[in-house]
């Protein structure tokens, strides 16, 4: 992976013509946005082969023949549509995916509703390092302190977005960590329990512990109640960030999905130290991440260099989506080693199975 970005083998056009693109991306990303959210991509997709004209989008979305026009003329640029005849458009392939693939619809969703507004602020947030762009959100050190703050819309959003990605890795990553067996697990930035409540499932005899912000075990407790678990979960509220605590001891496992991805190195490498004397004489730390060096393809990684820059301007303004050196560097610097990587688990994340030196 690192190798795709030490080449620069494109023509002087090709990087001019990259350039100019890039200078409208913002522009043309509402653009796309809009013909989803209008119904105009919806109403091709309905339209089949034949298509339809703008006059007949117009009456059918409620938009002017002007603005309708004018945002499938940014859709041709866009490939989202294709030009049949003047003024008959038919939907692309690109704009079916953009309209129904549901990692893409997570992405723009998350995008929009979440990271845009305040991704203006981004200058700002990289050289205070601070969440800049987060007032566009409310007023909240971290987003993690808001989330179930936010209205419906943007809660759903950033909610399917962070589900997404882990959802479709959980089931081999449980395989992966029951091959230890463990009986006692933290899990750590456990949200609203949902890695919890596979484990349980999976093992009669496992107790989790759920450690995270009052305000997001606020909303797994009454989960674990409704389902009759409190014998086989429990919270601990912890702000993992303070300078003195401590985690449940003697533990089997610690594990953490899409958590350390959401702090600095330094407080990346304080939480590991917590979470390595939480551990039993044969415990073990797991670590599920998406890290951009170990993707198959360009776009995965492309789209977690742009996550990054969610981390930045939204966030808390300190961390990023890590690669797996840096990672293995700071696991290794507060005394732990990497006993195992799983490289692949899902489709974009790797395991990490770490134990004390």
């Amino acid at each position: 992976m690192y190798k795709a970005f030490q080449e620069d083998n494109i023509s002087l056009t090709e990087a001019k013509e990259a350039a100019e693109r890039l200078s409208f991306y913002p522009m043309m990303f509402q653009a796309a946005v809009a013909l989803n959210r209008t119904g105009i991509l919806q109403a091709l997709q309905n339209a089949g082969r034949k298509g339809a004209t703008s006059e007949e989008l117009s009456k059918e979305t409620g938009i002017s023949q002007y603005g309708v026009e004018t945002l499938l003329e940014a859709g041709l640029s866009l490939d989202l549509v294709k030009l049949m005849e003047p003024y008959r458009y038919r939907i692309g392939k690109t704009g079916s995916f953009w309209l129904m693939d549901k990692q893409t619809v997570a992405n723009t969703d998350f995008v929009q509703d979440i990271c845009y507004p305040g991704t203006f602020r981004l200058e700002e947030a990289i050289r205070e390092e601070k969440p800049a762009g987060l007032k566009e959100l409310g007023d909240w050190p971290t987003i993690y302190h808001g989330l179930s703050k936010l209205p419906k819309r943007e809660k759903d959003s950033w909610f399917n977005f962070d589900h997404h990605y882990s959802d479709q890795a959980f089931p081999q990553a449980r395989e992966e960590v029951f091959k230890f067996n463990p009986k006692s697990m933290l899990d750590i930035g456990g949200n609203t329990g949902k890695w919890s409540f596979l484990c349980v499932e999976n093992d009669p005899d496992v107790h989790m512990t759920i450690v995270d912000l009052p305000s997001q075990t606020g909303l797994a407790n009454p989960r674990i109640k409704e389902a009759g678990l409190e014998h086989r979960i429990s919270t601990h509220e912890q702000n993992v960030l303070d300078e003195h605590y401590e985690l449940p001891k003697n533990q089997d496992a610690v594990w953490m999905s899409q958590f350390l991805d959401c702090f600095s190195p330094q407080q990346i490498k304080h939480i590991l130290s917590h979470a390595k004397d939480a551990l039993s004489e044969n415990g073990r730390v797991f670590i599920l991440e998406t890290f951009w060096d170990m993707q198959d393809s360009m776009t995965a990684t492309y789209c977690l260099h742009g996550t990054s820059l969610y981390f930045t301007a939204m966030a808390n303004g300190n961390s990023k989506m890590y690669d797996s050196a840096r990672m293995i560097q700071y696991v290794e610097e507060v005394g732990l080693e990497v006993e195992k990587m799983v490289a692949t688990v899902g489709y974009y994340h790797s395991l990490m199975i770490c134990r004390r030196k």
